[in-house]
């Protein structure tokens, strides 16, 4: 048979955030090279953050993502705290774990159904999916707005909050301010319930992967901000000992480094994996979703991580309504904490996956060295084999139902090149 080759170009993949390029070649049925290419600059955060004090990492952080803004604060707050020896409890603990509620739903829902719902539909993009669909975007809108104005009471304002700070926060609200959230979230963990059997209705292709997941475990709670780190292949350390296990790598198609488990390799971390390692942490009535949208404990089909968020969206909107019934207001906003010699590590559930910061200071608090590692960073080498197992799985499909079936796959992981750095200039080659 001749040879052939193949070429398409696609000059951006919407419905991500950030640039890059994805390269295919398939030969003799077979991929033989798959490249998520990363081209958008470093963007240097790490090197901003030296010679800052310590008290400056969660508002720089927060510039990071306009999305996931809480993550990144936390993320800090919680390695300065572990320097300071600083342990935040009681209602500034709950009221965090409030403010990762909001970030949850309001990213969860623009990703549900902004970004990814119009794949399984078979629109281009929500704008045209409205037309048709106009009361369920509607709604989406709605119940994503109370996720970003639990953000503004908590921290302050709805993108890069600003109220967040090493021990607590600046300003704690009354319990005035968080009751008209009330019952706007009630309606929206009504709706979220709707969501949850109307995504299960989408059309998913039947695909199964062996991943080994990667997620924070709580003894007692779904996790947002604390745990271990856990893996379904005998992971289980504390954030101190991340770099113990995971290692960053170069690789010269991408900006972006890849993450890998030492001596072992690629791992996968976000809505699944945190599904999969604490379905038991679930709320009754996230867990009752799940079982009756048809998900077991444990979900590895990629395409199914749609559903999963909406289970996530279910279960922050329940425990924000939770937390702020039983919310009395502290007696002072943050915890004292003073700068000390050392070096802290922590990691938070970013909506997409593990988010992990370490930063070494000096007795003034200064900030002599910062590592940050996005859970997109993370996921890329898994995208990248996702890709190829889902297109050595499908080679009959044309060339424009391929490339739309490939963005489908990479955004199966929601990923915020950003982040990671950005996404689409496709190329495939076919050579038969």
């Amino acid at each position: 048979m001749a040879s052939r080759t193949v070429s398409i170009d696609v000059e951006t993949l919407a419905r991500v955030e950030g640039e890059g390029a994805l390269h295919l070649r398939v030969k003799g049925g077979k991929v033989s090279d798959v490249r998520l290419r990363i081209y958008e600059p470093p963007r240097f955060f790490e090197a901003f953050l030296r010679g800052r004090a310590w008290t400056e990492a969660p508002d720089i952080t927060a510039r990071i993502c306009g999305i996931c803004p809480v993550a990144y604060q936390m993320s800090a707050v919680h390695a300065m705290e572990a320097v300071a020896g600083v342990i935040v409890k009681g209602q500034l603990r709950e009221l965090r774990r409030l403010l990762y509620c909001g970030e949850w739903i309001e990213s969860h829902t623009l990703h549900v159904f902004m970004l990814h719902a119009p794949d399984f539909l078979g629109y281009d993009d929500v704008i045209r999916m409205a037309a048709d669909h106009p009361e369920l975007v509607q709604r989406a809108l709605a119940v994503k707005k109370t996720g970003n104005d639990i953000v503004n009471v908590v921290g302050g304002r709805e993108i890069h909050p600003i109220n967040v700070r090493v021990g607590g926060f600046y300003r704690v609200p009354t319990r005035g301010e968080l009751e008209p959230l009330l019952e706007r979230l009630k309606r929206a963990r009504d709706e979220a319930v709707d969501f949850v059997k109307f995504v299960a209705t989408l059309p998913m292709q039947e695909l199964e992967f062996d991943y080994e997941f990667v997620a924070l475990r709580h003894p007692s709670e779904y996790p947002f901000n604390e745990g271990n780190i856990a893996s379904n292949k005998g992971i289980d350390v504390t954030p101190a000992d991340y770099e113990k296990v995971f290692r960053e790598q170069h690789v010269a198609h991408s900006n972006a480094l890849h993450s890998v488990v030492r001596d072992r390799g690629n791992y996968h971390t976000g809505p699944l994996a945190r599904y999969a390692l604490n379905f038991d942490r679930l709320s009754p009535i996230a867990q009752q979703a799940a079982i009756e949208a048809g998900l077991g404990p444990v979900c590895r089909n990629p395409f199914q991580s749609i559903l999963v968020r909406t289970i996530e969206l279910l279960y922050a909107c329940d425990e924000a309504v939770r937390i702020i019934e039983q919310y009395e207001r502290p007696d002072r906003p943050f915890v004292e904490a003073q700068p000390k010699v050392g070096v802290g590590a922590a990691c938070t559930e970013a909506p997409r996956g593990t988010l992990y910061h370490r930063y070494r200071i000096d007795e003034l608090g200064k900030i002599l060295e910062a590592k940050i590692v996005p859970p997109t960073a993370q996921n890329l080498p898994t995208i990248e084999d996702d890709v190829r197992r889902f297109v050595e799985s499908h080679l009959d499909l044309g060339q424009n139902e391929m490339t739309w079936r490939c963005e489908q796959t990479i955004r199966n992981y929601d990923p915020c090149i950003s982040c990671a750095t950005h996404f689409l200039k496709l190329d495939i080659e076919r050579e038969d």
